[in-house]
C-alpha cells in the first residue's frame, strides 16, 4: 500500500465530470490497483476513487506550480482520475501481506433476535416494542423505548458501512 499526502486537485472524466479543488489530501494506492482520495473530515469514505482494474501513470510537469500529473485510467471503461500534484508532504509504501479476512459469527437475523431478547443491553429501562416494525420504506429491525419512553430505532448490520447509517436516518425521518 502506498500512502501519499499531497496538495493537489483532482479531476474525474468519465460518465460525468467532477472536480476537487486544490487541497491537502490523502491518496491511497492499494496493491489491487485501486486509488482513493480522502479528506480529513469524512471518516472512511473517499472523496473520489477508481476501482480496479486500472493503471496509474505518473509524469513530472512544471506548469502553474504543479510538479506532477498522475493519471489513473480504468482499464475497461476508460474513465480517468487526473491528479495535479503541487506538493508532496509524505510518500511511503508498506507491504501489508496477505489479509486473513474478517471472522464472522452469526448473521443479522441472529443478532437481531439476541438483541431483542436482551434489549436492556442498550441501557437500563429499555423495552422492546417490536422486531421487524413495518414502515412504508421497509421494516425497522428493532423498535424499542428507552427509560424516558423515547422511541428508539435499531438497525442491525453485519458490516458497519455508510449505507446502514443512511438507511437508519431514513427510518428515523419517517418515524
Amino acid at each position: 500500500m502506498r500512502l501519499v499526502i499531497a496538495r493537489c486537485s483532482v479531476d474525474y472524466a468519465g460518465k460525468l465530470t467532477a472536480h476537487l479543488p486544490m487541497a491537502l489530501r490523502l491518496i491511497l494506492i492499494k496493491a489491487d490497483g485501486s486509488v482513493s482520495i480522502h479528506a480529513d473530515d469524512r471518516a472512511y469514505k473517499p472523496l473520489n476513487w477508481m476501482n480496479p482494474p486500472c493503471s496509474l501513470r505518473e509524469e513530472p510537469i512544471d506548469e502553474d506550480g504543479a510538479i506532477a500529473r498522475w493519471t489513473v485510467t480504468h482499464s475497461k471503461s476508460g474513465e480517468r482520475l487526473i491528479l495535479t500534484i503541487h506538493e508532496i508532504a509524505h510518500d511511503s509504501s508498506h507491504e501489508l501481506g496477505v489479509d486473513p479476512g474478517l471472522v464472522k459469527d452469526g448473521v443479522e437475523a441472529h443478532l437481531q433476535e439476541l438483541l431483542a431478547e436482551h434489549i436492556t443491553t442498550l441501557g437500563d429501562g429499555y423495552t422492546l416494542i417490536r422486531r421487524e416494525y413495518p414502515t412504508a420504506i421497509g421494516p425497522v429491525d428493532i423498535l424499542c423505548r428507552d427509560a424516558d419512553q423515547t422511541t428508539v430505532a435499531v438497525e442491525i448490520k453485519r458490516r458497519g458501512e455508510i449505507d446502514g447509517v443512511e438507511q437508519l436516518t431514513r427510518y428515523l425521518e419517517l418515524l
